[in-house]
């Protein structure tokens, strides 16, 4: 059976425990037929009302702290986008039946993003398993033997939000390290000779997923030619920062004796199997010749550099691509292509945190980065650099981190 043929709005009524969909504004969106009946709401009650204002923590309780601990683990899933699976709760519920009146509920909750194609969180999947029959079997938790069990409920919450806050504090110091040590490895490039070039890097917003991406340009011996390159490490943080100028740096050397830029990646394939976190690496080698107003190229499983047109028409050089850095089972010559250019002609390398989004074929990215290209066809290379950063990065930040490098010809 085809997707298409799939009721899923069907299968999620149906589904056998209670689930719910919440903005991230914590305000139900739908809530499937089992959640109905266990929480004794009905649909009605629950659509388009904030979280709390249908179960709020019981007022005649003090020590509640079931909306407390929901509210930091949805919290946590929307400025992360990961799951978050919580510690067994005690949520007291007020009874439909007998208002004022409250009924004592442990719930078992597990929070998921549902993230859209620029990879921010649009949706939050509540699901809840109701555990209140099975602690009731076991002997119930009533009079002091509840009170102990709250207790140590409220200790588990209390330790594990510690750790959480321990672990956030770890990865942003982490991250903090790993940007300085990016931008020591990634200065600002020198002149190359009358032509103009602009470049930026942008980490990922709310992440540790930054410092794999890098980028390079070089003078090449013989003649008014440059070799322009970036690349992208599969890991991320400092030892992403690490890999990643490891590989700069051999490509940078190998750029400069190579007889072309497929030799030179052939140079860095055979480099990046000795280096650890190397592996699957992504590259790509461009040579550009003023003196032939030609582009040599190679790709190591890289996205394709965009050739933008005086008169806007984009072509995407991937004539010449290969499997990542170190992909091949035994070491093979990669393949290399040609492009000619004409004066004032843009060519644009990036990474992919430029064009890729979760859920969409990389195919969309591309055609949203020619599209952009062709409205600013006339921008100078710093110009147009910052207009595909404004234009092609979610609002609020990537995912992943960007570089781009903008080459006027």
């Amino acid at each position: 059976m085809t997707d298409a043929l799939i009721d899923y709005a069907g299968v999620f009524k149906a589904l056998p425990g209670m689930v719910a969909l919440l903005t991230p504004e914590l305000v139900y969106v739908d809530a499937n037929e089992e959640f109905q009946r266990v929480s004794g709401r009905t649909r009605e009650q629950l659509v388009g009302r904030y979280l709390f204002d249908v179960f709020p923590d019981n007022p005649n309780d003090p020590a509640a702290t079931g909306a407390r601990n929901l509210a930091a683990s949805l919290r946590r899933v929307v400025e992360t986008g990961e799951r978050d699976a919580m510690a067994l709760q005690r949520y007291d519920v007020q009874s439909k039946q007998r208002p004022g009146e409250w009924e004592e509920r442990y719930w078992s909750p597990v929070n998921a993003p549902v993230l859209g194609p620029d990879g921010r969180v649009v949706l939050l999947v509540h699901r809840v398993e109701e555990v209140t029959e099975l602690i009731r079997a076991r002997g119930g938790p009533t009079g002091d033997r509840a009170r102990v069990l709250e207790a140590e409920l409220y200790t588990r919450a209390r330790e594990l939000q510690e750790l959480n806050e321990r672990l956030r504090e770890a990865h942003a110091r982490e991250r903090e390290v790993a940007l300085a040590l990016q931008e020591a490895m990634l200065p600002a490039p020198g002149p190359i000779g009358p032509h103009r070039a602009a470049v930026r890097y942008r980490p990922a917003v709310g992440a540790l997923n930054v410092c794999g991406d890098w980028y390079d340009l070089v003078a090449l011996p013989g003649g008014d030619r440059i070799g322009v390159a970036v690349g992208d490490v599969v890991g991320h943080g400092l030892v992403a920062a690490g890999v990643m100028g490891q590989l700069r740096s051999a490509l940078s050397a190998a750029s400069r004796v190579a007889a072309g830029p497929a030799q030179a990646l052939d140079v860095l394939d055979l480099y990046a199997r000795s280096v650890e976190g190397a592996e699957n690496c992504t590259a790509v080698e461009t040579w550009i010749d003023w003196d032939r107003s030609v582009i040599a190229y190679s790709s190591a499983g890289h996205p394709p550099p965009a050739l933008l047109r005086t008169n806007g028409t984009v072509h995407f050089l991937d004539r010449a691509t290969d499997p990542p850095l170190g992909a091949h089972l035994a070491h093979a010559a990669r393949p290399q292509a040609e492009a000619p250019f004409a004066a004032g002609d843009t060519l644009v390398l990036y990474t992919d945190g430029l064009i890729e989004r979760r859920s969409e074929d990389i195919d969309a990215g591309l055609a949203r980065l020619a599209e952009a290209l062709e409205r600013h066809r006339a921008a100078a290379p710093e110009a147009l650099a910052d207009a595909l950063l404004l234009e092609m990065l979610p609002v609020g930040g990537a995912t992943d981190d960007t570089a781009l490098i903008v080459v006027g010809l």
